[in-house]
């Protein structure tokens, strides 16, 4: 029977199967918790604040028209230049909120490899460090996100670019115009070859984080470590997305129950013209208040755990391909071995009587 495989940290360093990739991130994510955790309420904490900021902006700065567009008396519709000028004034709330979400997916992506390099070796890590480890490498895992994007969505785009004119120029009037027909094709063609392109640079994240590459190598290097493994890769990663949701699902789940335990006795005295407002007002703020905290503690796991899923694929095929085992089993840090007890020293012998010692007789 072969010895088993060392494992410092979260993982055996052996080429890995699906229970030791999926055993792994959840155990990664158990001790590290808090840098985690931390990382991205941080994230979702500061992309909110400025949301709320631009648009708190917009809304002072447009007050003055809210009433030309809904406080209209009856038959009358507001002019065309205030609704205008209501929606330029919500623009940059709407893109600094898509800059926020890009960043902040860009963030978690470099978060989970950053977590995987100290978890796979065992050692600790704080907020700090993989705040500063994500953050000196978001250009690059930046860059991978938008290119990603644009490279697997390009043949999406391409179809609907084409087929979304010629449906809007068709006048038909007998059926479904063909060009409809066409565009739903077109989307059943083109959507495999955009879910391979994704698989295929779906590690680059991980190599622009563990290996330091920029945007571009980091890409190729993901295409080549997903060569000839991309069904593997592809089940795996849709595994890890699958048990995220499950996972979530079954943590909001509590907070609904409990919601729903709150709001329920108000909506059954609903038609009772004695029924309390303030109560049901008050049923109504228990129950969003378990609903939003729900979605926020399922979201972290769920937009959590799959980066550490592909973390760790990204080390099983290196391991696989380029012997990365015997790379981190230098890397790890040797325990010193416990110093062995010391031996009970036997007693000393009895000195023998000097020559030139006086005798017991001679005293």
């Amino acid at each position: 029977m072969p010895p088993a495989a060392p494992k410092p940290g979260v993982i055996p360093l052996q080429p890995l199967s699906v229970g030791d990739i999926l055993g792994g991130a959840f155990a990664a994510f158990r001790r590290y918790w808090k840098p985690l955790v931390g990382i991205m309420l941080a994230v979702q904490g500061i992309g909110i604040l400025l949301v709320l900021l631009a648009a708190g902006i917009g809304v002072v700065a447009v007050a003055d028209r809210f009433s030309t567009v809904f406080d209209l008396p009856p038959g009358e519709s507001a002019a065309g230049e205030d609704v205008m000028a209501l929606l330029l004034a919500f623009v940059p709330a709407a893109v600094l909120l898509l800059i926020t979400v890009t960043v902040g997916a860009a963030l978690i992506s470099a978060l989970g490899p950053a977590v995987i390099q100290e978890a796979v070796l065992g050692r600790p890590t704080t907020f700090g460090a993989m705040w500063r480890r994500c953050w000196s490498r978001l250009p690059s895992v930046l860059g991978t996100v938008l290119l990603t994007g644009l490279i697997a969505g390009a043949p999406m785009l391409l179809v609907y670019a084409i087929g979304v004119p010629l449906v809007i120029m068709s006048t038909d009037g007998s059926g479904p115009p063909a060009a409809l027909f066409v565009l739903i094709l077109g989307v059943l063609l083109c959507l495999p070859v955009s879910i391979w392109i994704a698989t295929r640079l779906s590690l680059a994240p991980a190599a622009a984080v563990c290996e330091g590459l920029g945007t571009v190598a980091a890409l190729r290097r993901s295409s080549h470590l997903v060569k000839d493994g991309w069904w593997r890769v592809f089940g795996i990663t849709m595994l890890g997305y699958f048990v995220a949701m499950a996972v979530g699902y079954a943590i909001q789940m509590p907070f609904t129950f409990v919601g729903m335990a709150a709001f329920l006795p108000s909506m059954m005295d609903a038609g009772d013209p004695a029924a309390d407002p303030s109560a049901v007002i008050a049923a109504l703020g228990v129950y969003v208040i378990c609903m939003v905290v729900g979605g926020l503690v399922s979201g972290l796991f769920q937009f959590g755990f799959p980066p550490l899923v592909c973390a760790l694929l990204y080390v099983d095929l290196r391991m696989r391909k380029e012997d990365f085992a015997a790379a981190l089993l230098t890397a790890t840090p040797p325990t010193a071995p416990a110093a062995p007890a010391a031996a009970p020293q036997p007693p000393a012998a009895p000195t023998p009587p000097s020559a030139d010692a006086p005798s017991p007789d001679q005293t």
